[in-house]
């Protein structure tokens, strides 16, 4: 015997939503008691299996945090002080880079200042040095020009070290002197490059020769500031 089916909906555990389940006519007419306790059972079954426990629903996903590192407020001391150069950005970023500066007096901020020119200079002997060996086969008259350069930085490094001596013990003239040294030592090394028959002076030994200045600069007027306040 055929029977004509009809759809019912039930409800699943847990307030789940409603599912659709085809019976036939008879049971949907006159209710579930014509079933069998076996059929309803299966029935059952059904439900649980097609509805998913109100546990595995999906959670809200949390929006996404994007962590920042603060940027320190500059000390005070540091923007008065930078603010009586030329370069103020560079002698901010300078002494930041310090982890002294925010509790460093004048003489303190004044000696970071000669040791990050120290630093310059050195490095940029260590790279002209470098270079001198890389183009030996090239131009034997570029090397000697390299090798002369790289002893003009050495000896701006050497003055550098000597002023931060002076600044120690509040010689600050001797230290003003020092640094002004240090800071023509590369024009020799610019001049050699415009001597007769001399070769192109390479851009990258420029830009070196132009942050050494600057920073000498700035260094130059912390120790003035010092010597006006003796």
């Amino acid at each position: 015997m055929a029977f004509h089916t009809a759809t019912i909906y039930i409800k699943g555990h847990r307030g789940s939503n409603l599912c659709p389940i085809r019976v036939p006519k008879m049971v949907h007419r006159y209710g579930f008691s014509l079933l069998s306790p076996l059929l309803l059972l299966l029935l059952l079954l059904v439900v649980f299996i097609t509805l998913p426990p109100a546990s595995a629903k999906r959670a809200p996903s949390s929006p996404s945090t994007t962590h920042t590192t603060p940027i320190s407020p500059v000390p005070r001391l540091v923007q008065k002080t930078c603010k009586t150069t030329k370069y103020y950005d560079l002698c901010v970023s300078s002494l930041r880079s310090d982890p002294r500066s925010p509790s460093a007096d004048t003489k303190g901020l004044a000696l970071i200042m000669i040791g990050v020119a120290t630093t310059n200079a050195t490095a940029t002997s260590s790279f002209l040095s470098s270079l001198a060996v890389s183009t030996t086969t090239v131009d034997p008259a570029l090397v000697k020009l390299l090798r002369d350069c790289a002893g003009k930085y050495s000896l701006s490094g050497s003055s550098l070290q000597d002023s931060a001596q002076d600044l120690a013990a509040e010689s600050y003239d001797e230290a003003y002197l020092h640094i002004m040294a240090a800071q023509d030592y590369p024009n020799a090394c610019h001049n050699a490059f415009r001597q007769p028959h001399g070769q192109a002076y390479p851009p990258e030994i420029a830009q070196r020769e132009d942050g050494l200045k600057r920073i000498c600069d700035v260094a130059l007027s912390i120790v003035d500031i010092l010597a006006s306040q003796k």
